[in-house]
């Protein structure tokens, strides 16, 4: 098992382990700080005359809003439901070598601080918006509070359940479908930030050795966070200068590489292997990666605001369309077996509803084990 990740295992059991044995309390509070283990939830309801100002200040917008939001929910379910089959066909293809989803765990899988961050976003808007939504439509609510499930930070908004149960299915479907929307609309947001205000003042600087392939002509010569600046002699700004180097190469021949490595530059030499496609072609045996620099300096404020808002694009994109998968208790699936509850037979519902959670499992394993074994292996 690789040994950084035993490493923050043990570390995330002994945070854990501490914590409960300061806060640790079973029964559920009203308020508060209620510590279960890998669970920490603080409940307030402070927040809630907030949220009632917001949705009372436009009613009829929150419920365009909302019909938005179920249509982008049923539209986003099909879409999750067919690239999850389609991947998870593709898997028993290739014998369990493709994974169909990627696992996200901060400073594992994604960026430690950048993905918290990230994180905390997409639960807060999502979780915002599904309170919003149910107090537009006159549905109490009984808390809202932080959360912190193992690393990953969160929001939740608790709606009084029975009150939604009562709800009409329109009401229900609107609450269901809002949080996904706003993971959607904050996607879309963090876009233009990227593109229209960040990007422009960016410029591209070498290529960034995100990896080193423990079987490739690189292992033991370059380093994980090595920028490649030039081949030969010849720079290498863009991605698309060095896959034109390549192209002109050949197995066997020596290249000499300028690399930036702790902020010296260095000069290394590599013999470049066959590469597993194209055997006439030379190979490095890396996974390289563009590597940018602010026009305007302040490098240490424009990258970390670049990356911040690419996470908050690519996890909120990512984990709002999953969580339209048509399984309980993703808003998706409520969404659907609401709808099944509305409109099918009372004795045909639990045969379908059991029927579409078999099928939901199926699929996530065969997507997800994938990715696990990857991980652990």
């Amino acid at each position: 098992m690789n040994t950084a990740l035993i490493a923050v295992i043990v570390g995330i059991a002994a945070f854990w382990i501490i914590l409960y044995a300061l806060f640790g309390k079973r029964e559920e509070k009203e308020e508060g700080l209620a510590v279960d283990m890998f669970v920490a939830m603080w409940r307030t309801k402070k927040l809630l005359g907030l949220i009632d100002r917001i949705a009372g200040k436009n009613r009829r917008f929150w419920k365009i809003y909302s019909d938005v939001g179920i249509a982008l929910g049923f539209m986003g379910m099909a879409y999750v439901f067919y690239a999850l089959l389609k991947t998870a066909l593709q898997t028993i293809q290739t014998g369990g070598e493709q994974a169909g989803v990627q696992l996200v765990i901060p400073g594992v899988t994604i960026p430690l601080w950048y993905g918290l961050i990230a994180l905390a976003v997409v639960m807060v808007v999502h979780e915002l918006s599904h309170g919003i939504v149910a107090r537009a439509e006159n549905l109490p609510l009984k808390s809202v509070g932080l959360v912190l499930l193992a690393v990953i930070p969160g929001a939740f908004v608790e709606p009084d359940e029975e009150e939604l149960e009562r709800a009409s299915l329109r009401t229900r479907l609107r609450v269901y479908g809002a949080g996904s929307l706003a993971n959607v609309t904050t996607a879309l947001l963090a876009v233009l930030i990227l593109n229209f205000a960040i990007s422009p003042v960016l410029q591209p600087s070498g290529i960034l050795v995100s990896d080193v392939l423990e079987d490739g002509p690189a292992y033991g010569i370059l380093q994980k966070g090595d920028v490649i600046v030039a081949m030969d002699g010849l720079q290498i700004r863009d991605i698309e200068n060095f896959i034109n180097f390549m192209n002109n190469t050949k197995p066997g021949q020596m290249v000499t590489l300028t690399v930036l490595r702790d902020g010296r530059e260095i000069n290394l030499q590599l013999r470049l292997g066959a590469h597993p496609e194209d055997p006439e072609k030379g190979y490095i045996g890396i996974y390289p990666a563009q590597n940018v620099v602010s026009k305007v300096g302040a490098d240490w404020l424009v990258l970390p605001l670049f990356f911040t808002f690419y996470w908050i694009y690519v996890l909120n994109i990512g984990i709002g369309l999953m969580n339209l998968f048509p399984l309980v208790p993703l808003d998706g699936g409520r969404m659907l077996d609401d709808v099944f509850k509305h409109y099918l037979p009372e004795r045909a519902v639990k045969p379908v509803r059991y029927f579409t959670i078999g099928v939901g499992l199926f699929l996530l394993a065969l997507n997800v084990l994938p990715a696990l074994r990857n991980l652990i292996g």
